[in-house]
């Protein structure tokens, strides 16, 4: 179903030539006239003879072709042009923080800079509190609390609070995960640099920018200077064509992508996503598809910007941004072509993203409940994928079904966007009459674990399917729970039998 076609990396020598004249007007030829051997000690001296004018070259400064991650980290860097394994101090235009992350890094930025000092640019730093939210562990609401004194202390301009925990809806300010959030809220533009301390911060390369996450050392350092060293990354190059059938969604083609080449199989390397089927996907689509670059080891996803995204960023930023491109003859590490229209839905089985299987060919293992929520599975578009197949079937759900919605705005939708084909139902409706849990708070919730009273959390060894992006022992709770990584299609399918489903079963 993949095809691999790995560059050819031909090495450049160059041959330093050591001339012993300058007479000859020939590389090739050298002589050396016959004198007759003298006896005097006069000495004779040599000079260099005059040369006409050498002219300059006619054919220009020499351009390397260069990939779009080479080509953002350059302009970031001011150098003309990169290669990979460079290693450069790039200018960052965003930096992202959160609850968990974020009292260290400030902790960092403080003892390295001093206790009163500023951050570099308070218009460039966006601090979200997400992850251990709705909680009564004192040191989780701790962080939160660590987070607004550093932000009121630093004048933080996009610092998204919360105070009443007992109702997110009065805090307006309050937005949910932070992929999604920096999305609807215009932080994501192409050709820029956007940093977080989360590792899925690489969910906003789908707007054609460099995006990846760091640790509390390197937030500390660009909270103080607006700077990071960072070595330029290979290109790996996925190009995807063919039709996408109704019952594939973005999760799938990450999925199959992660299976095939492994959790390793994208080390620190750029993951560039092209082709036909990439470019009917809807930017919600796109994020989930560079939410799990990480989880094959990239250090980057990316997608072309398109009209897709220019539609897409109209009303979300005022902010000018200029696009990138890789160049026709850019060089690829690899790269490797998918006929999507020939896939079928897939999970990644516990305990790895790239533990790959057809939905089908797990259709013998009981479940005792499905999570549609998180970065990769908790957007807007996603329920309403679910909404489509709970509608389908005209089924109630046979395990407990948790819905978490990413963002207030995904809330929102939840409870006001009608379902395509569905008779003008909202979400929300669908979900109660096929017996779901009522939509909760915003939030990352359980997609990794957190305190014991944290929504959805596995507290007992079971079996889930799930929308978020890892499945690793202990990710949702109890190190014995077993997760198996499916779409929003499959997920609603699943909750519907019991079993792993695919969901074919209900959309055909």
């Amino acid at each position: 179903m993949a095809s691999c076609t790995v560059a050819s990396h031909a090495t450049a020598f160059i041959k330093k030539y050591v001339g012993l004249s300058a007479f000859s007007s020939s590389p090739s030829s050298f002589s050396v006239p016959k004198t007759k051997r003298r006896n005097s000690r006069e000495i004779v001296s040599v000079m260099t003879p005059q040369q006409s004018p050498r002219s300059p070259s006619a054919t220009g400064s020499v351009k390397t072709a260069m990939t779009m991650t080479e080509k953002i980290l350059a302009r970031a860097s001011e150098k003309p042009q990169l290669s990979p394994g460079e290693n450069v101090w790039v200018n960052v235009d965003i930096l992202m923080t959160h609850d968990v992350c974020g009292p260290g890094s400030f902790g960092i930025f403080k003892k390295e800079f001093g206790q009163n000092a500023k951050v570099w640019d308070r218009e460039k730093i966006v601090i979200i509190p997400d992850h251990y939210i709705f909680t009564n562990d004192e040191r989780a609401n701790r962080n939160v609390d660590i987070l607004r004194d550093f932000s009121t202390e630093q004048n933080i301009k996009y610092f998204y609070d919360i105070k009443d925990l007992g109702n997110f809806k009065a805090n307006p300010d309050y937005k949910g995960v932070c992929h999604v959030a920096l999305a609807q809220e215009g932080h994501c533009r192409p050709g820029e640099v956007l940093l977080g301390t989360d590792s899925h911060t690489c969910t906003a390369g789908a707007f054609g920018e460099f995006a990846t996450g760091i640790g509390n050392t390197d937030a500390g350092f660009v909270l103080g200077t607006g700077k990071i060293l960072l070595k330029v990354p290979p290109t790996l190059r996925f190009i995807m064509d063919g039709e996408m059938p109704d019952y594939l969604l973005a999760k799938d083609l990450i999925l199959q992508i992660i299976g095939e080449i492994s959790v390793s199989g994208a080390t620190y390397k750029s993951m560039e996503f092209v082709g036909s089927t990439v470019e009917s996907l809807t930017m919600e689509e796109r994020m989930t598809l560079c939410s799990m670059v990480v989880e094959a080891g990239g250090k980057n996803g990316i997608v072309p910007v398109d009209s897709t995204t220019h539609k897409y960023l109209e009303d979300k930023t005022s902010v000018p941004y200029e696009p990138v491109y890789s160049d026709e003859q850019a060089r690829f590490l690899s790269e490797y072509r998918f006929d999507i229209s020939k896939l079928e839905p897939v999970v990644a089985k516990p305990h790895s993203p790239d533990n790959r299987a057809l939905a089908r060919e797990c259709k013998d293992v009981k479940i005792d409940r499905v999570y549609i929520g998180s970065c990769t599975g908790g957007k807007t578009e996603d329920f309403l994928a679910a909404a489509k197949v709970f509608h389908a079937s005209g089924m109630k759900v046979k395990v407990p079904t948790f819905l978490v919605p990413a963002t207030q705005k995904v809330w929102l939708d939840v409870y006001s966007l009608p379902v395509p084909g569905c008779g003008g139902k909202t979400c929300s409706q669908i979900f109660e009459e096929a017996g779901c849990d009522t939509p909760a708070s915003p939030s990352c919730a359980a997609c990794l674990g957190g305190p014991r009273d944290t929504y959805a959390r596995m507290n007992e060894p079971q079996v889930c399917v799930s929308t978020t992006n890892r499945n690793f022992p202990g990710r949702m709770g109890h190190k014995e729970g077993q997760i198996y990584l499916a779409s929003p299609y499959t997920a609603a399918a699943s909750a519907l039998t019991g079993f792993v489903t695919d969901p074919r079963e209900f959309l055909q």
